[in-house]
């Protein structure tokens, strides 16, 4: 059934993944973003209204004009690093703005809402694996301020019975589409495949291991990676859940197995049949050296089936784009 669905962000990397898939399957979309890290190029459906979700005018209108069945919310900041170094920036762009934007559903009545959450809201775990069943405890304000969000979600929904989210926890989230329509475009971007991709392409000289002294066993930090289709088809499976079920949930993206930074350096070297600098220096602030997910909940709850649990596809996939006519096209 044909519903009409809010994508905040979704001229981003994510979003605009989400977005492609959500236009071919039938849904009427309306993108929200103010395209500090998004492109409009990147937006294949739907109506794009370039604003800030600080400016509540832009969004009440946005709402009062259409009748939205349900909101996914992208819209944020992402670096760890970043975070650390601007907090009060975080809790700003990732807290605050989704409080206006709950707020807004709760005004307009929109009952159904996806949220973008972390990884990071676990911190240092025990063990190898990350369930939903852990203990939050996040060791950055990036991972902090997502978790707030989950929880004013959770309290709403607890207020408010006709209120349901999901809450997707994702883990290292790589690759580009398939078919080279859309991909990770922001220049400032620092995903370990994606960077390396770059310097695979000649568009780096060099890339960087934060810290080899790691508690891992070849000393890098060791992370659970999922590909972007993958995750964008978990929240059509996620908002479809909602409009079926009306019942909230938690639940983790990722594939349940972890490579180390080292591994994916290597990787990326032999997929794509090239060579280049790469440096080893000190940790960055706020990595944690193991997290994998357990992402069994995903799949029972949701029926969540991953097609791309592939390193070197994953890769591929990400190195095509980033060489690709269409990815120079936007520039």
């Amino acid at each position: 059934m044909k519903k009409k669905i809010l994508v905040t962000g979704g001229a981003g990397y994510i979003g605009s993944h989400v977005v492609k898939l959500l236009g071919e399957a039938g849904h009427d979309v309306v993108v929200y973003d103010n395209l500090s890290t998004g492109n409009k190029n990147a937006v294949l459906y739907g109506e794009l209204v370039h604003a800030d979700l600080e400016d509540l005018k832009t969004l009440d209108e946005t709402f009062k004009k259409h009748q939205f069945d349900g909101v996914m919310h992208f819209a944020g900041s992402i670096v760890v690093p970043e975070s650390v170094e601007k907090p009060l920036m975080y809790y700003k762009n990732n807290t605050h703005n989704s409080l206006e934007l709950i707020s807004m559903c709760e005004k307009h009545k929109v009952k159904n809402f996806i949220f973008s959450s972390t990884a990071a809201v676990y911190g240092i775990i025990e063990g190898d694996e990350a369930h939903e069943k852990l203990p939050t405890n996040p060791i950055n304000p990036y991972g902090q301020s997502k978790l707030m969000t989950e929880h004013m979600l959770r309290d709403t929904s607890f207020a408010n019975d006709d209120f349901n989210y999901i809450a997707l926890r994702y883990f290292n989230v790589s690759g580009a589409d398939p078919e080279g329509k859309i991909g990770q475009a922001f220049p400032g971007a620092t995903h370990l495949i994606k960077v390396n991709c770059e310097a695979a392409v000649g568009k780096r000289d060099k890339t960087y291991i934060f810290g080899t002294d790691f508690d891992t066993e070849d000393g890098t930090g060791v992370r659970d990676y999922i590909h972007v289709l993958d995750l964008a088809q978990a929240h059509l499976d996620g908002i479809n859940y909602l409009f079926n079920n009306k019942k909230s949930e938690i639940l983790n993206c990722g594939y349940g197995r972890g490579f180390s930074v080292k591994e994916v350096v290597s990787a990326v070297k032999r997929v794509t049949n090239t060579n280049y600098t790469v440096v080893e220096t000190d940790r960055r602030a706020g990595d944690p050296a193991k997290l994998i997910s357990k992402a069994d909940k995903i799949q029972s709850v949701l029926g969540w089936k991953p097609k791309h649990n592939d390193l070197d596809f994953i890769i591929k996939t990400a190195f095509d784009w980033e060489g690709g006519d269409t990815f120079k096209s936007w520039k």
